[in-house]
């Protein structure tokens, strides 16, 4: 259900910075994102009676798409609670996977307690977008092929929302390897993980329209795992502007011709907005391509 992703050298962004940059495509998987590893490995942990109920989960639009897709291969009921917030590309495939898509409120806060009520009337499972260990499993095998794939790496860029992925890879790599730099990044707007880490408690932030969309959400109330985990195995955070994600979309698509979301274009922007130097060799995660073709050309037109 899961195959590993390709590892691809940027010519473009290698120039550019004097340094060796690698790209790991996740978004190549057949639902667009990473966010199909955590899905399957949770959704195939669970018991035969619990696949009979059916499952249920809150998602700004990525992980709903896997766990919807998972479902749908396994034959499974499935709910996704969804915001407002969440682009119409992102519904509409959800709909193609036959799930049920529930909107509620304006953000993922909203989505998420709507979730665990259908928990509780329904006797669902939930299957969580990253605060699960399973789901951070799923996400951290990410590394391993990381470290097939270029052993002799040195910084891996992530983008960083609920941090599960970050969670998952930084754990791996730092296993095998505790001198590798995990650097997360995020959008200016609602960067919720960035601030709560800040802050040493989770915090809430209201939501804010951005291109990397993906990236929005809270961590949860009760936030048992990624909150801890991205805490010890980050080695910094930087936040990245609409105008740089934007670039970061435009630069993939004309030299990697490859069209990605803008979550997946933060690492990107990151590196052509600041031009940072780092060890070589450094890896981006490219986590996903669920983006309208609205956007793309908007960012075309006003480029």
């Amino acid at each position: 259900m899961v195959e590993a992703t390709p590892l691809v050298y940027s010519e473009s962004l290698s120039k550019s910075l004097s340094n060796d940059v690698y790209l790991k495509l996740e978004h190549t998987h057949p639902t667009g994102s990473f966010k199909l590893r955590g899905a399957a490995n949770k959704i195939l942990s669970l018991t035969d009676e619990e696949k009979e109920k059916g499952v249920a989960t809150f998602s700004t639009g990525n992980h709903g798409i896997s766990v919807a897709y998972v479902a749908k291969k396994l034959t499974i009921p499935c709910i996704v609670c969804i915001s407002n917030r969440v682009p119409l590309e992102k519904v509409n495939r959800l709909k193609r996977l036959d799930a049920e898509v529930v909107v509620v409120g304006s953000n993922q806060d909203d989505a998420e307690a709507h979730c665990y009520q259908l928990e509780k009337e329904k006797g669902i499972s939930v299957v969580k977008p990253f605060d699960d260990r399973e789901v951070i499993a799923g996400q951290g095998t990410i590394g391993l092929e990381i470290m097939e794939q270029l052993p002799e790496v040195k910084e891996v860029i992530i983008p960083l929302s609920g941090g599960g992925l970050l969670s998952g890879i930084g754990y791996t790599l730092k296993s095998i390897e505790s001198s590798i730099r995990i650097t997360g990044v995020s959008m200016e707007k609602s960067a919720v993980m960035y601030e709560s880490l800040k802050k040493g408690t989770p915090v809430v932030l209201p939501e804010e329209d951005t291109l990397a969309d993906s990236l929005l959400g809270g961590l949860g109330p009760e936030n048992q795992y990624t909150f801890s985990m991205t805490g010890k195995y980050m080695d910094g955070a930087e936040l990245v502007s609409e105008e740089a994600i934007g670039e970061g979309i435009l630069h993939m698509l004309e030299y990697h011709k490859m069209a990605i979301e803008g979550a997946a274009a933060s690492g990107i922007g990151l590196l052509l907005e600041k031009g940072r130097r780092t060890d070589s060799p450094v890896v981006l995660i490219i986590s996903g391509n669920n983006i309208d073709h609205q956007t793309i050309e908007h960012l075309m037109i006003n480029k």
